[in-house]
Formats: C-alpha cells, sequence, structure tokens
C-alpha cells in the first residue's frame, strides 16, 4: 500500500444534497475523510454502534452537535463523538470542510 495521499488523484464522492466526500487514508483501525458541505448543507444528526468519530474543521464553519449540545465551530475547532453519541452538523459557509477521522476505519465506506 502507497503510504502517501495525493488529493489530487482521488475524485471526490458526490453524496447529495450538497455534500461531497474523499477518503484520505485508513487502515483496519483508523480512517480519515474529507467531508466538503455546500452553505446549508445538513450532516443529519446520527449515531454509530461502533465508531468513534473526531470531526476537524479544515475550512469554514460549522453549527456541530454532539449529544444535545450545539456550538459554532470555525477552522481549526473540532468535536468528539464517541460511538453512541447522537451527533450532525449544519455548513455555516460555502465549501465548509470536516476532516472526519473514525475509529476504527468505516468499512462501509470502501465499497
Amino acid at each position: 500500500m502507497n503510504p502517501f495521499f495525493t488529493a489530487s488523484e482521488h475524485p471526490w464522492e458526490e453524496l447529495g444534497d450538497g455534500i461531497k466526500r474523499k477518503i484520505v487514508a485508513y487502515t483496519g483501525d483508523l480512517m480519515a475523510v474529507h467531508v466538503c458541505f455546500d452553505k446549508g448543507a445538513i450532516g443529519t444528526a446520527h449515531i454509530h454502534e461502533i465508531h468513534d468519530q473526531i470531526g476537524y474543521v479544515v475550512n469554514g464553519s460549522f453549527e456541530a452537535e454532539v449529544d444535545g449540545q450545539k456550538k459554532i465551530l470555525k477552522k481549526g475547532d473540532a468535536f468528539i463523538a464517541h460511538k453512541h453519541l447522537k451527533h450532525g452538523a449544519v455548513a455555516l459557509e460555502q465549501d465548509s470542510v470536516l476532516l472526519d477521522i473514525f475509529n476504527p476505519a468505516r468499512e462501509d465506506f470502501l465499497k
């Protein structure tokens, strides 16, 4: 496996509703994914049964919610959503980007 990620060599996967993603890198235990949002796009609140997640704001800003708590996050900020905690985000600016980090890797993203 190539140990380097070159963004231009990996296409975005359109998810619909103003959201697209690109897998940055992964192992069996860890995965990093860029997720790009149009302004107003909603990362619908959801729960992971086996994945812990960190969402790091690479660009733009979000209203993030974790376990019923809401906070405005800007570039350089992050949230932590342990498994079984409901979480989601709404993009407040065009081309807002999260770097989502998962443990373990999201096998469903690789299919």
